[in-house]
């Protein structure tokens, strides 16, 4: 059968099941395949290794994952050669590929690649390489995906250079390829257009924001079991820039109350690890600190922690230990700016509050930061933040697109006399 029409299996389980590949002595790949392809089980040997590099953090690792899994698909299946023999047309070949994927191998939703079956790792037939899914709130009114409808992002397409570079690299310093083929691509504009204007910051509204903490407020008023929990998380998702994986326990770090710290001078500060492993301190400002102080009474807990507590930072509400999906979160986080939005529409604002049928967990931190860049120094906004330079810092302080517009909707072409 021609490979385009068939979809492929799985070939890279998730990080707790590879094991160290510098343990390994046998890499085997026939099951992968339906006829053997020369150098492959070497392919997959670094492939791994450079995978494993990346232990440290799950989210790059699925990121590298997906990017070398497309790869190796496409070399092995369609190409029927080793990663290593890729040359520059090779790779601009596969990028196209990557633009219009065959319907065979796109899905219309996230699924595991592997799964349990009777003590065995098995591969998800339903899995495939690339996803295509629709907005949130096409979803929600029921429209459904379909694999005619795929399309990459330039940030997407950008992914695939970067990480195929950096693959290539490492291949170079092991002295398996003599040339990094990504690197040899001059005119990558081919595929990634360059955008002259500013990425525009997503973010939700004052007033919006002004009805998610209302409606939490209310939400933890009315079931405090459950809800007090959400308040907390709103507030450290706002008030702190917090990302979603700085919440949750995972391989990295296992936030914990303790994390919350007073220093020398009676300030407080909070201690996270973050993106790429990097550890900051994040100002905590005195109504987080009330936030964290109401949280804490409600948990029966002293008002504030010491340096050495070690309650989980956001804990379960069923069985014990910290929450460690960030898919936990994210449905905290959703009903919380569903409840808001039916509220602003029951006041009369179902048009002010459109952007909480789209916004996502991330979008808090865009907020935080985009109020707080009006008034603080934006060294330390930046800080804080955790951005690695002062260029991404400087993408928020843009003025609200809202505020921008209603400033300049009433200009005068000519003098009214």
């Amino acid at each position: 059968m021609n490979p385009k029409r068939k979809p492929p299996v799985p070939i890279i389980d998730n990080l707790g099941q590879i094991g160290n590949p510098y343990r390994q002595k046998q890499f085997s790949v026939d099951q992968y395949l339906d006829q053997p392809v020369d150098g492959i089980e070497v392919d997959l040997e670094h492939a791994l290794k450079f995978l494993y590099s990346y232990n440290g953090s799950t989210a790059t690792f699925n990121s590298y994952r997906r990017e070398l899994e497309r790869l190796l698909q496409w070399a092995w299946r369609i190409e029927q050669i080793s990663v290593l023999t890729l040359r520059r047309e090779h790779i601009e070949d596969f990028v196209r590929f990557c633009l219009k994927p065959p319907t065979a191998w796109i899905g219309t939703k996230n699924v595991s690649r592997f799964k349990n079956q009777q003590g065995e790792r098995v591969a998800n037939e339903k899995w495939r390489p690339f996803v295509v899914s629709v907005p949130k709130s096409e979803f929600r009114d029921g429209q459904t995906a379909e694999a005619k409808q795929f399309s990459l992002s330039q940030s997407a397409i950008k992914a695939i250079f970067t990480i195929l570079s950096s693959f290539y690299d490492y291949l170079l310093q092991e002295h398996l390829v003599d040339v990094n083929p990504v690197a040899l691509i001059r005119q990558k504009n081919k595929f990634v257009r360059r955008d002259q204007t500013k990425a525009v910051v997503r973010r939700i509204s004052n007033i919006q924001w002004d009805y998610v903490l209302e409606t939490a407020e209310i939400m933890a008023a009315e079931h405090s079991v459950e809800h007090e929990r959400t308040l907390f998380i709103m507030n450290c998702l706002y008030a702190m820039y917090l990302r979603i994986s700085e919440l949750v326990a995972d391989e990295r770090s296992e936030p914990v109350m303790g994390d919350f710290r007073k220093d020398q001078d009676g300030n407080w500060w909070f201690h996270v690890t973050g993106k790429g492993n990097k550890d900051r301190i994040i100002t905590v400002c005195n109504e987080m600190l009330t936030a964290l102080k109401r949280y804490r009474k409600f948990l029966g807990l002293s008002s504030l922690p010491g340096a050495s507590e070690k309650t989980p930072l956001i804990a379960k509400t069923k069985g014990q230990g910290p929450v460690t999906s960030t898919r936990h979160i994210r449905r905290i986080v959703q009903l919380c700016f569903d409840t808001a939005f039916q509220r602003m529409a029951d006041d009369g604002l179902q048009e002010d509050a459109e952007d909480l049928r789209l916004a996502t967990v991330h979008w808090l931190r865009h907020t935080g930061i985009s109020e707080d860049v009006k008034f603080r120094p934006r060294e330390h906004v930046r800080d804080d933040a955790g951005h690695a330079s002062m260029a991404t810092t400087d993408r928020y302080i843009e003025s609200d697109m809202r505020e921008r517009h209603e400033s300049g909707r009433q200009k005068r072409l000519k003098e009214i006399y």
